[in-house]
């Protein structure tokens, strides 16, 4: 018997629940035919629930106010339902938020890739990078890229798993870790970031319920944060090596990265794409850093605040990558002619083929869960659940965060979520004496870790897609067991932290505290 299979023997029961998690998600349909049948379970499932008068009510902010808002099942089988779902099918593809993002972006990363710019940035990553860093690199770039919204998911994710296969490493391990970073580690960051200003702009109005001119600023929870992402990298290098990578093995499918040494050539287009990079960056930031900068928000001159920065991320981060990839292609020789850089983009949307199709399907799923109500109606269900409970003190925050998690497999959304749960418990934790600063830390942690695990979330086809470059059978079942461990351990640590920093009393924000 071989070392493999000795060692195959040996497998702990979390190892063997992860291969029965994974054989059993990959025992169900193809994903684009799996979100066909869910889109069908969800019709039929409104229609009872119409039928069966299912309803709740609570307080939602609207204008300036909380208002007693009652949401009711509504179903896809009757006439309006029917119409709806031919009429909008259109629609929902083309407003469907990862989609514009991944095809914008790949049109820079396309270039980028097609002139042989990444592939050799990444030979001469490689070459100057310690291997035992790597992980950690991977893991902390995707953490911090939140900072630019979603353009993690189309960057880093495909760059991570480019990254270990580099290094000789499995691709998939690769892709997992910069997709632990990027969605498991949303909420934390070294800076703050519109999701912060997002949140503390719904966090506000709820806690003004109890105390009328209470002011909850974006940096509430900016002390929490700049340490979990600490922790976040260092449990999420820790699962990769020791969980993540045993799992998968060696690789041994079809995609190469070479490691030949870097030529004159090469590097004289590495010289020319940095040069180009710093020329953009400054222009950006003239746009950006004087109080009067054409990107910021024109009314309140806010960056992060409803901003053309902001909003534009995504041509910017494509450009980030165009601009360079065109000047390393022309001073390493790999670009003749504009036809090139047509060529590139175009070989780049071919590649995203199957995409397309998986999010045409996910599009009309994810729309149909919202126009159902069936998510809104599940997460005031749970939060009024939590809240009959009784509990009070650390045992109910704990608690708060496993029922977020648990909802945050069926709403992706942070900002709907909490728009459903803010006026719940901020108010509910402010009379027992704790501040809406620390039950918002608290939402984060939950809605963070299972964002890796769920196919409702938005970028869950994106990732599929990505992955099938280096494995054509990879399935739901295959996702979900790489990334469970991911979110477990990212859930217990998380909440770990927070307890310790409930019982020192630590400061979670400037100004901010866990007590009233």
């Amino acid at each position: 018997m071989n070392k493999t299979n000795v060692k195959s023997t040996k497998k702990g029961f979390f190892n063997k629940f992860l291969d029965f998690v994974e054989r059993a998600g990959n025992r169900l349909p193809h994903p684009v035919t799996l979100f066909v049948i869910f889109s069908l379970i969800i019709i039929v499932i409104s229609a009872i629930a119409e039928k069966v008068g299912l309803s709740v009510t609570f307080d939602k902010f609207v204008d300036g106010e909380m208002v007693p808002t009652t949401v009711t099942a509504i179903s896809l089988l009757n006439a309006e339902g029917i119409r709806k779902m031919f009429s909008l099918a259109v629609t929902n593809f083309t407003s469907f938020a990862p989609l514009g993002t991944v095809l914008v972006a790949m049109l820079g990363v396309g270039v980028a890739e097609g002139t042989g710019l990444i592939q050799t940035g990444l030979r001469k990553l490689v070459l100057s990078t310690p291997k035992r860093w790597i992980t950690a690199v991977v893991v902390f770039a995707g953490v911090m890229s939140n900072i630019a919204s979603d353009a993690g998911y189309v960057v880093l994710v495909p760059l991570g798993a480019l990254v270990f296969l580099s290094f000789g490493r499995h691709p998939l391990a690769g892709l997992a870790a910069a997709f632990a970073g990027v969605s498991g580690g949303f909420s934390a960051n070294l800076m703050v970031g519109p999701t912060d200003a997002l949140l503390s702009g719904i966090t506000q109005p709820a806690a003004q319920m109890i105390q009328g001119d209470y002011i909850v600023p974006a940096t509430a929870n900016f002390y929490f944060l700049f340490v979990s992402t600490i922790l976040i990298t260092i449990v999420g290098t820790f699962v990769t090596e020791k969980i993540i990578e045993p799992r998968l093995g060696e690789y041994k499918g079809k995609a190469i990265a070479s490691m030949d040494k870097v030529t004159e050539e090469e590097n004289r287009g590495l010289k020319w794409a940095g040069i180009s990079v710093l020329a953009f960056v400054i222009v950006i930031l003239l746009l950006v850093v004087p109080q009067s900068g054409i990107l910021r928000n024109p009314e309140n001159g806010s960056i992060l605040d409803n901003s053309p920065f902001i909003g534009g991320i995504v041509p910017i981060i494509a450009l980030l990558f165009l601009i360079p990839g065109i000047a390393y292609g022309i001073a390493s020789g790999t670009v003749k002619s504009d036809k090139d850089v047509v060529d590139a983009m175009g070989k780049a949307m071919a590649s995203m083929g199957g995409y397309l199709v998986l999010a045409f399907v996910a599009a009309q799923f994810v729309n149909y869960f919202t126009w159902t109500n069936l998510g809104t109606i599940l997460a005031v269900k749970g939060a009024d659940f939590l809240s009959s409970t009784g509990m009070t003190g650390i045992t109910m925050i704990i608690g708060f965060i496993l029922v977020t998690a648990f909802i945050n497999l069926f709403i992706g959304s942070a900002s709907a979520k909490w728009a459903i749960m803010a006026p719940i418990f901020v108010p509910m934790l402010m009379q027992i004496g704790y501040s809406p600063e620390f039950t918002q830390v608290a939402y984060r942690i939950g809605d963070s870790t299972t964002n890796i695990i769920s196919p409702l979330m938005s970028y869950f086809a994106v990732i599929i897609a990505f992955a099938k470059k280096y494995d054509e059978d990879m399935g739901i079942g295959t996702l979900v067991s790489t990334m469970l461990p991911y979110s477990l351990f990212f859930l217990i640590s998380w909440s770990i932290l927070l307890i310790l920093w409930f019982v020192i009393g630590l400061p979670i924000g400037p100004g901010a505290f866990i007590r009233m």
